[in-house]
C-alpha cells in the first residue's frame, strides 16, 4: 500500500513539473505529496489556463501597442472625432455651393418692371464677354478736376480735386487710389497725388504746376491716371484721363467732371521694376540701401536679354555725392541681387540727399546703356516720396517696396544736376 502511495506521489509530481511551464503559481502553492485526487484536480484546471493564454483578435492587438488602454482608446476617440469633422465640413461645402448657384441665379434674373414690349433687346441677357467688355458694369469711375493757364508766367496749373465710385481694386472690395499726372509726349515731370487708403471716392484737393509755353500747348496731352496702391507688386490702374490742350479753352478756369477711360495701350515702352530696402539709422548716421531684385526688365541685346546691374548714387545739392554699383547679371530680364550698401549720412544730409537708383545693361564691347532709374528724398513726389518718408518714420528697420522705373531722361531733367568741369593737374606742382 505504500508503493502504491509513493507511486501515486511521483506520479503527481511529475504532473506538477509538467505544468510548472504553464503556471508557476500553481507550483508554488502545491505539496510535493498530494493524493491522486488533489493531482487530478491540478490536471483539471490546466485546460482552464490554456485558455485565457489565448484571448480573441482585438484584445490581443491592443496588448501588443505599448501604450496604457485609456491612451489607446483616446487616440481612436480623437481620430473618429477628426474624420467626423472632416465629413460634416464637406457636407456645409457642398450646402453652400449650392445655395450660391441658386443666387447667383436668381441674381442674373432680369426685372422687366420699366421695360416697354416694344424693345426686345432689353430682354436678352447678355453674354458674359459684352459683360466684361463692353456693359456699364465695367465702369471705372469719375475724376473732379480743374484746369487754368497763366499766360505772364508761362504756367498751367492742375487740380486735382477728387474722385467718385472709383472701381474696386482689392480683395476686399476697395481700393488705394491715388493720381498720377503728366504731360505728352515730353513726359518731363511727373506728379503724384497722396494714397488714400481703402477707399473709393477719396478728396485729394491737390494742385500741381508745369512750366509750359502757349506753342507746347498747342502739341501737348495731359493725363490723369487713378492707381490703386500695393506695396509688394505693381500699381495697377484703375482708369484714365487725356485732354487734348489744343481743345481747352483758356481764357477762365475749367472744372468739370468726367468719367475714366481704360488706360491706353500705346502708352510709353514698360522700362521694368525693380525692388529695395531703405533703412536709417540716426544715432550712427548710417544709411544702408539693399537692392533685392528687379524683373519685367526692358530687352536691351539681340538675343532678347540683358545684362544687368545696379548703380546706387547719391547726390547732394544737384551734385553728385557717392556712388556704389551692384555685380553684373548675365543674359537675364529678371534679375536677382541681394547686395547691401552703406552709406555714411548725416541727421542734416539725410534731409537734403536724393538717392538715385539706376538699372544699367552691362556691354563690353560699347557704352554701358541706361535701362531705367529711379530717385528718392524729400524732394520726391508720390510713391518714390512714400517710401522715403516710411524709411525716416521707421529708424533702425528696414522698409522694401517696389518701383516702376522710369525714363533716364526724366529723372536727369527732374533733378537738374549740376556739372562740375574738372581741371586736369589743378593739385600739381610743375
Amino acid at each position: 500500500m505504500s508503493n502504491h502511495l509513493n507511486t501515486s506521489a511521483m506520479a503527481s509530481n511529475t504532473t506538477l513539473n509538467h505544468t510548472s511551464t504553464n503556471d508557476s503559481l500553481t507550483i508554488a502553492s502545491t505539496p510535493v505529496t498530494l493524493s491522486l485526487t488533489t493531482s487530478t484536480t491540478t490536471v483539471t484546471t490546466t485546460p482552464f489556463n490554456s485558455t485565457t493564454a489565448g484571448p480573441g483578435f482585438w484584445p490581443s492587438l491592443l496588448d501588443k501597442i505599448p501604450l496604457p488602454r485609456w491612451a489607446i482608446y483616446a487616440i481612436i476617440a480623437l481620430i473618429l472625432l477628426v474624420i467626423l469633422i472632416c465629413v460634416l465640413c464637406c457636407c456645409v461645402k457642398c450646402c453652400c455651393k449650392g445655395k450660391k448657384k441658386k443666387k447667383k441665379k436668381s441674381d442674373q434674373k432680369i426685372s422687366l418692371k420699366g421695360i416697354n414690349g416694344t424693345t426686345t433687346t432689353a430682354l436678352v441677357q447678355p453674354e458674359t464677354e459684352d459683360v466684361e467688355y463692353g456693359s456699364a458694369d465695367k465702369r471705372r469711375g469719375k475724376l473732379l478736376y480743374s484746369l487754368e493757364y497763366n499766360a505772364a508766367r508761362s504756367e498751367m496749373g492742375v487740380g486735382i480735386k477728387e474722385a467718385s465710385e472709383l472701381k474696386a481694386m482689392d480683395h476686399g472690395g476697395t481700393s488705394d487710389p491715388y493720381v498720377k499726372v503728366y504731360i505728352l509726349p515730353s513726359k518731363s515731370k511727373t506728379f503724384e497725388t497722396k494714397v488714400f487708403r481703402k477707399t473709393l471716392n477719396p478728396v485729394f484737393n491737390e494742385y500741381f504746376k508745369y512750366q509750359i509755353s502757349q506753342k507746347e500747348l498747342g502739341e501737348s496731352t495731359l493725363v490723369m491716371q487713378v492707381y490703386d496702391f500695393n506695396r509688394f507688386s505693381k500699381h495697377d490702374v484703375i482708369g484714365e484721363l487725356r485732354l487734348e490742350l489744343s481743345t481747352v479753352d483758356w481764357n477762365h478756369v475749367m472744372e468739370e467732371w468726367r468719367d475714366l477711360s481704360e488706360p491706353s495701350k500705346h502708352e510709353q515702352e514698360h522700362l521694368g521694376e525693380i525692388c529695395f530696402s531703405l533703412r536709417y539709422v540716426p544715432t550712427a548716421s548710417k544709411l544702408t540701401v539693399v537692392i533685392l531684385e528687379a524683373k519685367n526688365l526692358k530687352k536691351m541685346d539681340h538675343g532678347g536679354y540683358s545684362d544687368p546691374y545696379v548703380k546706387v548714387q547719391l547726390i547732394l545739392e544737384q551734385r553728385k555725392w557717392k556712388k556704389k554699383k551692384t555685380s553684373v547679371k548675365k543674359q537675364t530680364l529678371n534679375p536677382y541681387f541681394n547686395e547691401s550698401f552703406t552709406f555714411d549720412v548725416s541727421f542734416e544730409q539725410i534731409q537734403k540727399v536724393q538717392v538715385v537708383i539706376s538699372v544699367w545693361d552691362h556691354d563690353k564691347m560699347s557704352r554701358n546703356d541706361a535701362i531705367g532709374k529711379i530717385f528718392l528724398g524729400c524732394d520726391a513726389t508720390g510713391n518714390q516720396l512714400r517710401h522715403w518718408a516710411d524709411m525716416l518714420s521707421n529708424p533702425r528697420r528696414p522698409v522694401a517696396q517696389w518701383h516702376t522705373l522710369l525714363s533716364a531722361d526724366q529723372v536727369d531733367s527732374t533733378l537738374a544736376l549740376k556739372h562740375t568741369l574738372r581741371i586736369p593737374f589743378t593739385n600739381k606742382t610743375f
